[in-house]
């Protein structure tokens, strides 16, 4: 009777260490004869398990109480810690590398083979410039590519349609403001949509755009993602007040890619900024945030809908130092401004 009671106080104890060990090493271990001394689980069976387990220790100690066999509490201690160690370093050994095998794996970048007749590329521009500014594009990039290019200006003028069909007057005013800025870019967003073209590329009227180059780049994404490409003007995002209500206001920063060098959006992005930008709904959430069009852009796309802006070093604008581009890289540029075209790939002489 004495044994049976010693037996018993010497499992409990056991049982007692074993539970505070657990409880410090963290990650439950396999004990003797494979079975897990892990907590219950919410099913009462860790315990039952954490008994049986201890009981089988306590029947290969009387019979053999060897030092390899667990002799002691400490041995026993360390058979625990070295499986631990070779289950994988307190990882769950087996059971994490099936984490792992279930996880899954990024997806590649998706690419999109496409053609100019993909691109919808918009050219700002105003009346008093068609001949200072648009005679140079006229003579270049845009005659080898009139089918996917099309002038947004504020005034008719026939000689224009005659030399490139996709003309369309905005009417909006020529003024050099937020506001005639935003009219003409909510005008090229409609006719993007309209077009059911993949990408819409945004450039002014003093641009040079290589249309290969830009070929080539757009096909690295696909026009069903959410893809903002461009390169802003500012080393930091643009602070901005949006406008809740008439009496609320809400502060915002975002980055934007600067009109001045170009941008372009998947027609993917595109649809999803319809309810800021579709039907002139673009011209009130500028007032929203009383900034230029480009500013708007960015303000939908990061603010808003949350993507990020790709910034990419071949878009080039006035504010920047162009003649540091070697002249042996030109040619791998995708927007260059008209005075560092000449000779480009497409220039006619």
């Amino acid at each position: 009777m004495l044994h049976g009671c010693g037996q018993k106080l010497l499992l409990s104890l056991v049982g007692s260490t074993l539970t505070c060990l657990l409880v410090l090493m963290g990650e439950p271990p396999k004990g003797p004869q494979g079975l897990s001394l892990g907590g219950d689980g919410g099913d009462g069976r860790g315990s039952l398990l954490l008994q049986r387990g201890t009981q089988g220790w306590l029947r290969r100690w009387r019979n053999d109480p060897r030092p390899d066999l667990g002799g002691s509490f400490s041995g026993y201690f360390s058979q625990l810690g070295r499986a631990k160690r070779e289950g994988g370093g307190g990882g769950g050994g087996a059971s994490e590398e099936a984490g792992k095998q279930r996880r899954p794996q990024q997806p590649a970048p998706a690419r999109e083979e496409i053609s100019p007749r993909d691109v919808f590329i918009a050219v700002k521009t105003t009346k008093k410039f068609h001949k200072a500014r648009l005679e140079l594009l006229l003579d270049t990039w845009i005659s080898r590519h009139k089918e996917m290019t099309y002038i947004f200006t504020d005034g008719e003028d026939q000689e224009l349609k005659q030399r490139i069909g996709n003309v369309i007057n905005t009417n909006c005013s020529s003024a050099h403001s937020r506001q005639a800025l935003s009219c003409k870019m909510a005008v090229e967003y409609d006719q993007f949509i309209e077009s059911g073209r993949k990408w819409f590329c945004h450039v002014d009227d003093d641009n040079y755009v290589n249309v290969q180059m830009l070929v080539k780049l757009l096909s690295s994404y696909a026009h069903t993602q959410d893809i903002y490409i461009g390169k802003p003007s500012l080393d930091k995002p643009i602070q901005a007040t949006e406008r809740i209500s008439e009496n609320k206001m809400h502060p915002v920063h975002f980055w934007f890619a600067t009109g001045g060098a170009g941008f372009c959006i998947s027609r993917g992005l595109a649809l999803k900024m319809t309810p800021w930008a579709s039907g002139g709904h673009f011209m009130s959430t500028a007032e929203k945030i009383r900034l230029p069009d480009d500013c708007t852009i960015g303000y939908i796309i990061e603010s808003v809908l949350g993507v990020k802006l790709i910034r990419s070093n071949l878009f080039h604008s006035h504010l920047e130092n162009l003649h540091q581009v070697p002249k042996s890289e030109i040619h791998k540029q995708v927007k260059t401004l008209k005075d560092l075209s000449h000779p480009g790939p497409e220039t006619k002489h």
